[in-house]
């Protein structure tokens, strides 16, 4: 199973043609390839070009644990960066639908930086979606393992729930996003962000990603995000947004249709050996050497 890798500001991701494979990636075959001991390593898999009735392309996009994703901003600019590397785009805009809708993209510096129109964010709680009554998802609060958050929700495709919050860590995203991303009020799960605002241009924020973990960078976690600055009135419309990976422009029109460019990276290609998916991951136990002889004994 042939691949190419590429990342987009540390988010890594695998291309895989569906040529290149007989019949669909199970759900199991995902997690394998993503897995960074047993497997390639990557934070999803892009899964195209298919064929589209209403664009230039369609594309897949897979997380690690199997579940597919509805958009994303870095895995849209490296999937671009692969269509200009294989000569069937050029520095000319085209359009790749994915299940969060359909996004324009275009190509430049040599297929080095690539702008995506992202779409228009919305914060209404029934396109998020978010459970109750229908509203914007605005400077909401939430208790989440005795720590109250204060929140708002948005949609770019994909849902998203941003913290509102004073200085970022890691630490405060691996510890609270994965409660974040499970709990009750997002049916869907939810991509979560923690945003700290510098000035009225510049954001930082740090990333849980739903059914993918903590993220070093992505697109449509900085599109969300600055579409919130933006909607409170924190920033102007043009936005860096700094993430742990690097850095994002992110700009809206006045009704928050978003456009985002930066740079995807091209690492290397390879191809999987049908023996990796064979195997078995090593039962929890170790031997322990007894004298002369060898007894397994279980870790506990």
């Amino acid at each position: 199973m042939k691949y190419v890798k590429y990342h987009g500001l540390g988010n890594d991701y695998l291309v895989i043609r569906p040529a290149d494979i007989v019949g669909n990636l199970e759900t199991s075959q995902v997690q394998r390839i993503c897995d960074r001991n047993y497997g390639v390593g990557s934070d999803g898999i892009l899964f195209g070009p298919f064929d589209s009735d209403t664009s230039d392309f369609r594309l897949r996009i897979l997380n690690p644990d199997g579940s597919e994703a509805e958009k994303s901003g870095n895995g849209l600019r490296i999937f671009s960066r692969y269509l200009y590397d294989q000569g069937l785009v050029h520095e000319t805009p085209f359009t790749v639908e994915t299940l969060g809708g359909t996004v324009t993209c275009h190509v430049h510096n040599g297929g080095r930086t690539v702008t995506v129109e992202m779409g228009k964010v919305s914060f209404l709680s029934t396109l998020i979606p978010v459970a109750g009554e229908e509203r914007e998802v605005l400077r909401e609060h939430m208790d989440i393992a005795g720590t109250t958050f204060e929140y708002c929700a948005a949609t770019v495709g994909n849902p998203h729930c941003v913290i509102l919050s004073g200085p970022i860590t890691p630490e405060l995203a691996r510890q609270y996003g994965p409660l974040i991303e499970i709990d009750s009020r997002f049916p869907h799960r939810t991509n979560v962000q923690f945003l700290e605002v510098l000035d009225c241009r510049n954001i930082r924020i740090e990333i849980w990603e739903r059914g993918a973990g903590y993220t070093l960078a992505s697109g449509s976690s900085s599109t969300a995000a600055a579409a919130v600055a933006y909607k409170l009135g924190f920033c102007d419309p043009i936005i860096t947004v700094h993430m742990p990976g690097g850095n994002l422009a992110i700009s809206f029109s006045k009704d928050f249709t978003a456009t985002m460019t930066g740079p995807a990276t091209r690492v290397c290609d390879g191809s999987m050996d049908l023996e990796m998916f064979e195997e078995k991951r090593p039962s929890n136990h170790a031997f322990h050497l007894d004298g002369n002889s060898a007894t397994l004994r279980s870790r506990r």
